[in-house]
């Protein structure tokens, strides 16, 4: 069947109040055209160049970049209070970092992942699903480059397998930035804005097939009827979707957490089993699904602490954001 276009399950819960801005109103990684000169820049001159011309690139942006800027630097001072110690310019760095993550988005799909640089953690996990055809449903966040660790599973299993999906208004430009500069990128990008009949039953094909599902746990959904429950996160309570893990009760699959983060010149990668399946009752439904909130947010918060600059949120993650129209996406 063609593929349908559609978002995150919603659920139970009450829509956030209006408030801060919704993330998907901002232009975050979009940014084409610079994107693929920076790829270009890199090619022609190698790493070094590239990266010597970033920083005084980056400090311009961040200087003018006032929003993101001061969404940066109120997440620095919550880990501060929270017993973590970024170190001195760290918002700089954070750009930087987001920079750099970038570059390696486009690098990882065009030849430029080693797997022997990169450090795989409970691969096994998943493998054991993909020989058993069962499927499954992979919850990351915007920590890292979530896209390495797709890259390698694509090296080891077969690309077409795995399903990404995302809310943004660039997946569409950003697939065909891919297949112009990788042709056999094969990225399977679906853009998402609700959970339809149509797409329930695509995703139910493909993981009855065998087939992964890839999506983030990290930012509250877009349409006005999807559900949000809050959970501690670096001492302070933040909205959280409940869209992976009702689609997990939707799908009967089993949910592994993925940690994908930049370390050296490679990668390391971590597999958890999150659950071998989760069942939602028909009523009281929040209740159930608020233990799997916080637990998400309670890792989520472990891997953060770990590496703090790699969590690329430039927005008031903590706020309760206005709801997104679908004027203000296109």
């Amino acid at each position: 069947m063609n593929r349908p276009q559609a978002s995150p399950a919603p659920g139970a819960g009450q829509p956030p109040a209006r408030g801060a801005r919704h993330w998907a109103q901002m232009d975050e990684v979009g940014f084409i055209f610079g994107m693929r000169l920076l790829y270009r820049l890199h090619r022609a001159l190698g790493r070094l160049p590239f990266q010597l011309a970033l920083y005084p690139v980056v400090f311009v942006y961040w200087l003018s970049a006032r929003s993101a800027r001061e969404a940066s630097l109120a997440y620095i001072e919550r880990l501060r209070a929270s017993g973590v110690e970024p170190g001195r310019w760290a918002s700089l760095r954070h750009f930087v970092a987001f920079a750099e993550c970038i570059l390696d988005k486009l690098m990882v799909w065009n030849g430029g992942l080693d797997p022997a640089r990169c450090i795989v953690e409970g691969a096994e996990l998943c493998a054991e699903a993909f020989r058993a055809r069962r499927g499954g449903l992979i919850v990351t966040a915007h920590l890292g480059n979530f896209e390495a660790s797709r890259a390698l599973a694509s090296s080891y299993h077969d690309a077409g397998k795995i399903h990404v999906l995302v809310h943004t208004r660039h997946a569409a430009r950003f697939n065909r930035l891919m297949a112009e500069l990788n042709p056999d990128s094969q990225l399977n990008l679906i853009q998402v804005t609700e959970l339809d009949p149509a797409m329930a039953m695509f995703l139910a094909e493909r993981v009855a097939d065998g087939d992964f599902i890839v999506m983030t746990g990290d930012r509250v959904p877009v349409t006005q009827d999807a559900g949000v429950l809050e959970a501690p996160f670096l001492g302070k309570a933040a909205p959280f979707p409940i869209g992976p893990w009702v689609l997990a009760a939707v799908l009967g699959v089993p949910v592994f957490l993925m940690w994908p983060t930049a370390e050296g010149k490679g990668f390391r990668v971590r597999f958890e089993r999150f659950r071998d399946r989760i069942v939602l009752p028909r009523r009281n439904r929040e209740a159930a699904l608020q233990p799997l909130v916080q637990e998400f947010a309670a890792r989520l918060e472990a891997e953060t602490r770990r590496t703090p600059l790699q969590w690329f949120n430039f927005f008031d993650f903590w706020a309760r954001p206005v709801r997104v129209t679908h004027d203000s996406q296109a």
